[in-house]
């Protein structure tokens, strides 16, 4: 599982090592591994041209000191001084005497167009509020440039706690983060800006608590949290998931939820409303009532709201039920926040940004600009677990604490009921017994692969990803 931790958490632990190591040993333990991944994109680094973009902070240090080891093996380096007279002495001092030269940005234009390697150390974690002007015209410069950009810890203009993008910002083709990931690093806007991600271990695990801020599901995870059947499973064993969805207009948010939900791990799908014809022509398996969910028989979670359109009554009726129940689509327009609130059962609410703007009463671009905070506030608000669907879903539990966001996803999955099959997979794995948070992440994470998986680079319907979640689920435990 990848971490990530604030920036006053990492500052907290970077205090309590460096009290026990000689002065500077951390900055050379990240230089060491910052030259180290410079190099090997490098490949040949002996007559190589690599620029350095050096602000005034110890981020500016570690570009410097990571520069020296470079030219020492050849390299010919160019420091760029945004703030010559605030620059780490150190670092300067060790570069010159690697025979690195440095010059003022009026000359960086011509160099970083020349550059081989661009190491962007202009502004470190701390960073907030957007790049001042000159920084952000050397964003620009590199921005038009053919050299390769390795960013030091996180791309400079994007801020590291929250994944917000006030403006310029460098994008670079790497980044190396030291000790442990920074929730920018993982959340859009600003991981578009990382581009990959390299974590140097310089010793701060043992000084970081054990509850990060965010974490990231991998394969091992998901494997260890997949409902697996037992010699004594039957389908109520496993879990039976009721889904209310579809209407007259849109019978087929009713097929692709089931879809969903009968390849993710429940014993059995029953499904209430006006579309029961269409979904027993494509999946009869599929056990189906016109009753309304009281009267659907037996399930242990319920799917609430794709394509409904304005009938209120299902989904006022299946949060009368004492078993977890997801909200989407229609079922978050139409749920009332007190409703919701006054559950005792868990709830599981997965909005697109669109969605979540309109349920805070802010813009979607706020949303989309600070996805953290916004599923935050949402989950606070109504007391529900909150999967924030779009490029990173990011999932934050009921009673706060650590958010988990996913990337496994596609492009490619921005398609017509792409979010309805999400949605009857993730309330599948409510009814076979997962936590809100477990179901949301793993659906996110499952759905996202099967969704690469069906796409494979070429457009993709969602009836295709739902096809492809078995080939994802095989994948995640084989």
């Amino acid at each position: 599982m990848r971490t990530a931790y604030s920036v006053e958490t990492v500052r907290t632990a970077e205090r309590d090592l460096m009290a026990r190591l000689p002065e500077g040993a951390l900055m050379q333990r990240a230089a060491a591994g910052l030259a180290v991944a410079c190099a090997q994109l490098l490949g040949r680094v002996y007559g190589s041209r690599v620029v350095l973009l050096v602000g005034s902070g110890d981020n500016g240090g570690d570009a410097l000191y990571a520069g020296a080891r470079l030219a020492g093996r050849g390299a010919g380096v160019t420091a760029v001084l945004l703030s010559p007279e605030r620059t780490h002495s150190g670092g300067l001092a060790a570069l010159r005497r690697a025979g690195g030269r440095t010059v003022n940005p009026a000359a960086a234009e011509e160099i970083v167009h020349r550059a081989d390697l661009v190491v962007d150390g202009i502004v470190g974690i701390g960073g907030k509020g957007g790049l001042r002007p000159d920084a952000a015209a050397l964003a620009g410069i590199v921005d038009g440039s053919r050299a390769t950009v390795v960013a030091v810890d996180l791309p400079s203009g994007v801020e590291a706690d929250t994944g917000e993008v006030r403006g310029a910002a460098v994008r670079a083709d790497l980044t190396v983060t030291f000790g442990t990931h920074k929730p920018g690093l993982l959340i859009d806007p600003a991981r578009e800006y990382a581009g990959s991600v390299r974590l140097v271990d310089i010793g701060l695990g043992a000084e970081l608590p054990a509850e990060p801020e965010l974490e990231a599901l991998q394969h091992v995870d998901v494997a260890a949290r997949l409902p697996v059947p037992g010699a004594e499973s039957d389908k109520y064993r496993r879990g039976v998931v009721g889904i209310a969805a579809g209407s007259a207009r849109y019978p087929g948010a009713a097929v692709l939820a089931v879809a969903g939900a009968l390849r993710g791990g429940a014993g059995a799908v029953r499904y209430v409303g006006p579309a029961g014809d269409a979904v027993l022509a494509r999946f009869p398996e599929t056990l189906v009532s016109d009753q309304g969910p009281k009267h659907a028989g037996r399930v242990q979670a319920w799917v609430v709201g794709p394509g409904a359109g304005d009938d209120a009554s299902g989904v006022a009726e299946a949060l009368t039920a004492d078993v977890p129940v997801l909200l989407d689509a229609d079922g978050l327009r139409l749920a009332e926040r007190d409703v919701v609130r006054g559950r005792s059962a868990p709830t599981l609410m997965t909005p697109h940004a669109g969605e979540a703007a309109a349920l805070l009463g802010v813009s979607r671009e706020s949303v989309e600009g600070g996805r953290l905070a916004a599923v935050r506030e949402l989950a606070g608000r109504y007391g529900a677990t909150v999967l924030l669907k779009g490029s990173t879903t990011v999932v934050a539990g009921a009673g706060g604490g650590v958010v988990r966001v996913n990337s496994t996803g596609t492009a490619w999955l921005a398609t017509a009921g792409s979010g309805d099959v999400l949605s009857g997979l993730a309330g599948s794995l409510l009814a076979a017994g997962l936590s809100a948070l477990d179901a949301g992440s793993v659906a996110a994470y499952l759905h996202g692969l099967a969704g690469r998986f069906a796409a494979d680079g070429a457009p993709v319907g969602a009836h295709d990803v739902a096809a492809a979640i078995p080939d994802a689920w095989r994948d995640v435990c084989g």
